[in-house]
This record gives structure tokens, sequence and C-alpha cells, in this order.
């Protein structure tokens, strides 16, 4: 009888952590909208969980996991708010009024899911700055924590935790609505917007960090999200870049082997691209491009949808490539974008033509410590077989690397290049 309570209670703890990964950020949303504060319902949010611990085990889990959580976390505030009450009358007003304002579709799977969006927006409000509305989507919506948001921001985790708290503190004070906008503030919300969309599914897709490649659960928000978005507001970049990443996830299943190691494009096996993903992506390319209205999303995603179309690596139209990434430099110059279009032109013209190019973005001071960089200047030493330059950039390279499957990729590729009959020993 102990061996049979001990696998339900573990049981039921899987199905609360599954639940967390999976539903914690729609609950936290819903919450926000009930309770009308982002710490509040944080906190609700944990005391919800917490009580799924307690109980489910012996109790079961309900009938509608995500509801019960709603409302165990919506009463646990309430509860907590009367308890404070006996210090302060203010706290008494506050439940009353959480205890009221309870409308009656409150817990339907529609409202639901219209709160994410409702969050994103309030996030990303003009009265923010615009590093804390990324930061503070990141944090809110997607659940990443503070130190995964910094890296990207490149600044210290503490400095971005209290970018957070002035965003919340922001909100609370300038009584910044939990709505979506109306049509006419929408546009110039949109651009905001897709970008926390992107950064989110690049987590997803390449994850800054850790054992794994990539992080499902977040590649998949991220296109939840944009869908809900282009239905909303069917502007070109937004379905731009719903395209582009439904081409890229599209290849998730090939871009790892069975041991989590990357595998590289030119060696996916493409039968296990998702065909139907493809096709949606290409569509909705063809349908921004034909508004004439596009940017760099759309241009991404046109360039995804010719990798796509090739039943092999020979058969990939790197001239086309290279075109497309001349039009993305028009309308959207960066470094990372120089890298991309210097390795397209390596595979037209040759390692040594991307080699110069990659060269002259390193010697002006451009991405010097993006990792991808290196890694690419390596590729391409490599392929010439200029082997102890190569050592030195993937070195550099791995240096710069905090996601393993990565770093086992680099090690992989400088231990083939060391043991070499051909690779003289670097200098002591």
């Amino acid at each position: 009888m102990v061996n049979d309570a001990t696998a339900v209670e573990a049981r039921a703890r899987a199905q609360i952590d599954e639940l967390y990964r999976s539903e914690s950020r729609r609950v936290l949303a819903t919450l926000i909208r009930l309770l009308g504060d982002f710490d509040v319902a944080e906190e609700a949010l944990h005391d919800a969980f917490a009580a799924a611990v307690e109980r489910w085990p012996s109790e079961g889990p309900p009938q509608h996991p995500r509801a019960w959580l709603i409302s165990t976390g919506r009463f646990k505030a309430i509860d907590r708010f009367r308890r404070q009450a006996r210090f302060d009358a203010s706290f008494a007003a506050v439940a009353d009024r959480w205890e009221a304002a309870m409308p009656g579709s409150a817990f339907d799977s529609e409202a639901i899911e219209d709160d994410r969006l409702r969050l994103i927006f309030t996030c990303c409000h003009p009265a923010l700055a615009a590093d804390a509305r990324i930061a503070l989507t990141l944090r809110e919506v997607c659940g990443l924590q503070t130190e995964e948001i910094a890296r990207a921001f490149l600044v210290p985790a503490p400095t971005l935790a209290q970018r957070i708290v002035r965003a919340k503190d922001k909100i609370r004070a300038a009584g910044i609505p939990y709505q979506v906008p109306e049509m006419g503030d929408l546009p110039e919300r949109l651009d905001t917007v897709l970008h926390v969309i992107y950064l989110v599914f690049n987590e997803g897709y390449a994850a800054s960090s850790g054992a794994s490649l990539t992080r499902h659960d977040l590649s998949t928000e991220a296109i939840r999200l944009a869908r809900l978005v282009v239905e909303l507001l069917a502007e070109p970049e937004a379905i731009g870049l719903l395209a582009l990443m439904l081409l890229h996830d599209a290849r998730r299943d090939a871009r790892s082997d069975a041991d989590g190691h990357i595998v590289l494009l030119d060696d996916q096996d493409r039968t296990r691209w998702n065909r139907a993903q493809i096709a949606e992506g290409q569509l909705l390319v063809e349908q921004a491009l034909a508004s004439r209205r596009f940017g760099p999303y759309t241009i991404q995603a046109a360039i995804a949808a010719v990798h796509a179309e090739a039943a092999d690596p020979g058969a990939t139209d790197w001239s086309q490539i290279v075109g497309l990434y001349d039009v993305l430099l028009r309308i959207d110059a960066s470094p990372v974008i120089e890298l991309n279009r210097a390795a397209a032109i390596a595979m037209r013209d040759g390692p040594e033509a991307g080699l110069a190019l990659i060269n002259a973005i390193l010697a002006r001071g451009d991405l010097v410590d993006y990792r991808l960089a290196h890694s690419a200047r390596a590729d391409l030493h490599r392929r010439l077989g200029e082997h102890a330059a190569a050592i030195a950039a993937y070195e550099r390279a791995l240096a710069l690397t905090r996601q393993e499957p990565e770093r086992q990729f680099i090690e992989q590729r400088l231990h083939q290049l060391r043991t070499s009959p051909r690779c003289p020993m670097p200098p002591a």
C-alpha cells in the first residue's frame, strides 16, 4: 500500500510539473486580469500550484486543472488580503472588490486564451521603455528567467531585474489598461510585439544555454502568439514572422540526433522535416510578399522558404538566397545579417569569398564576442584545409558558447582537426 501511495503521489507531482511548464503563463495572465496586479498574481500563481501539490495526490486532479488553478489562486489572494486587513483596512476593500467582480466568463476557454494577448500588449505599452517592454514580456508572458533575459540584453542580471520592477511599477502607477489596444493604436504597438515574439521563438529554437539544443515549449508558444496576432491584425510583417517561425520550426526534429547532438542543415534527414508546416509557411510568405508592404521578417521567411524547397543540399539556390540577403541589408542592415550573407556567398562563390567578408566584419570590431561569427570563420578555414586557423577560431567560439550540444559539436570538430595528419600543432 505504501508503494501504491508513493506511485500515486509521484504521478500527481509529474502532472503538476507538466502543468506548470505548459499552463503556468496562461494561468498567470488570467490572474493578472482578475487581480489587476502583476506581483499579487504571481504570488497567487505559486499559492495555487502549492495547493495542487498538497491536495492532488490524495484527492486526485480536478477535471479542469487550469480553471482549478485560476480559481484557487484567486481565492488564495483574497484570503491573504483579508488576513492583512487586520492591520490595514484598505486590504479588505481590495478583497471585497476581487470577490464581487467575478464575471461569468472568467474561466471560459476563449477568455483565458485572450488573456495572453491582453498581457503581451500590456507589457509592450508605449509608456514603458523599449528594453523594459521586451524584458517584461519575456519574463511575465513566457516565463523566461531573469538570467536568460539578461544574456539576451548583454546586461547584468540585477540590472535587468530592476528594469522589470520599474516596468511593473510604471504599469501600476500609470494605470496602464490590461486590454488589447483599439484598432487605431495597434500598428504602432505591433513592431515591439513582433520583436518580443521572435525573441521568444529564438530562445526556443536555439536555447542560449543549458543541456538542450531547443526548448520546444517556447518555440511552440511563440508560434501560438503569432497566430493570435495575425488573427487580430493581419499585417504583412505579422504574417511574415509567422511564416518564418513555421519554416524554421519545421526542421525541429531533424536538427539533433537521438543523443541530442547537433545535426547541421546539410546533414539533416529532410524526410523528417514537417512538410505541412513548410507548405503553410510558403503560402504565408507569398501572401506577405504580395502585399508589397513587407519588412525584414518576410524577407527572412523567403530565405527560409528557399532552403525548404531544396530536395537536397546541392539543389539549394544560393544565388537567390544571396539576392534576398542583399534586399534584407537594404531595409534592416546589421552585422549579423552581413554574417549570414557572407555564409551564403561562401556557398555560392567558395569559402575564400565568404571568409574575406567575415574577416572584414570582425576587423572593424563587430561581432567579436558573437560565437556564431567565430564558428562560421572556423568552418571556412576548415573547408580550406587551414587547420591551425580553424582550431583558433573554434576555440574562440567554444569560449563564448553556453549551450551544451553546441559545445559538444565544437569540441568534436576540434578533436577531428587536432588528430588530422594534416594538422600542425598550434604553438604553445
